[in-house]
């Protein structure tokens, strides 16, 4: 099982993310972001790829498209924080941008 973030490694993620538009989530120890692409053909391409890394990683988001929208939260339900495998898979998520 993973580990929740803690300390400095927390901080440096958290910094990292929000730099790139990644908010914390009120109320629970969970990341969101919207993508905005060109079109509903763009947002589901990008939603494909992501989905093979999040299969890749065995960690899934939670998200959800409306036309060229795509919002993103990213939390590891099995420790209900955030874990490492929540700052790979928004990392992935900006590279496919």
């Amino acid at each position: 099982m993973a580990e929740k973030l803690n300390g400095e490694e927390r901080t440096q993620a958290l910094i990292e993310l929000q730099e790139k538009g990644w908010v914390l989530v009120e109320g629970r120890d969970a990341l969101q972001k919207s993508f905005k692409f060109k079109n509903f053909v763009n947002a589901f391409a990008w939603m494909t790829k992501a989905a093979f890394w999040a299969e890749k990683l065995n960690h899934h988001p939670e998200w959800q498209n409306v036309y060229n929208r795509v919002d993103v939260t990213l939390i590891t339900h099995d420790c209900d924080g955030l874990t490492a495998l929540d700052v790979k898979l928004a990392h992935k998520m900006e590279a496919l941008v």
